[in-house]
């Protein structure tokens, strides 16, 4: 059977830590040993080929977080929006991400001026509901979440992150396909965890720790009933596998040091919006409102 589900992904070549945008990222002390991260790229393209078709874009000399293509922009349907990065150390990959859009006939949105929004990195599509979790707080704004819900057509939940470490939604947050949710609370404000508790049951609701967060094990890629994510504690990985889901860890700790991992370094083309439980299966537009 063929692989339905497209990717992004972008090699890892002129991957390197330059430049300080997140507290990851530490110039002066890090080095990235450039064949074992592209070892380490090439094996987590290898376990999503399995189950995804994976479509490449040329990574650019000068550019080296390109690799995580999660920020590229946000994709549902045949429809991109294109990221507009805060820092200006990113921007330049922009032009690029963009040009790929349209090459592969996406329709392609432009936000509106001076709403800074990082793609796919701050913005995840529920399993289970037709609605969107968008982050802000360090590196995307709120007020572009109204905006989102009338170009999407679904309601927008915005969830404040306040811990600098997790400073995109990816990082702290992952919507599962059985319609749980993989999270750290921590990374959360206290009305965006009441936000997130008002929306997802506590059978649905898996709370990560500390030490899960730090190793990144919410910034995991789910395909169907399999996961794949850079490391994950043995009672977490129970838990996740008495719900069905087959757990593949592969090391990405070279990326870590830019403060990424696997799902940064994806980004689903063929995103839909969820039906919902009450959908006779087929996906409507739904009224559009921003939630907080």
């Amino acid at each position: 059977m063929a692989p339905s589900s497209e990717i992004l992904m972008c090699p890892s070549r002129h991957f390197e830590v330059i430049y300080r945008i997140n507290p990851w990222m530490d110039p002066g002390q890090t080095v990235v040993d450039r064949t074992r991260a592209f070892a380490q790229w090439s094996a987590l393209r290898e376990i999503l080929a399995g189950s995804a078709r994976i479509i490449e874009i040329e990574p650019l000399p000068g550019l080296p977080d390109m690799v995580f293509t999660a920020n590229a922009g946000l994709v549902l349907h045949n429809l991109a929006i294109v990221s507009r990065f805060l820092h200006a150390e990113r921007r330049s990959e922009e032009a690029p991400f963009r040009a790929f859009f349209e090459a592969h006939h996406f329709t392609v949105e432009t936000l509106p001026e001076a709403m800074f929004f990082e793609g796919a990195g701050d913005a995840l599509f529920d399993r289970r509901e037709p609605i969107l979790w968008a982050g802000s707080g360090w590196r995307s704004l709120p007020q572009g979440h109204e905006w989102l819900s009338r170009i999407l057509g679904c309601e927008v939940v915005s969830l404040e992150l306040v811990e600098p470490r997790f400073y995109h939604l990816d990082t702290c947050f992952c919507p599962l396909a059985d319609g749980a949710l993989l999270y750290y609370p921590g990374a959360f404000s206290p009305a965006s965890q009441a936000a997130i508790e008002a929306r997802i049951a506590p059978r649905d609701r898996i709370a990560v720790g500390l030490d899960d967060a730090l190793h990144f094990t919410c910034n995991a890629v789910n395909l169907g009933s399999r996961i794949v994510l850079h490391a994950i504690s043995g009672p977490l990985r129970q838990t996740l596998e008495s719900r069905g889901f087959e757990v593949t860890e592969t090391p990405l700790d070279e990326f870590l040091k830019a403060g990424g991992s696997a799902k940064c370094l994806t980004l689903r083309l063929d995103e839909t919006l969820a039906p919902g439980p009450e959908s006779d299966g087929a996906v409507s537009r739904n009224p559009c409102r921003s939630s907080v």
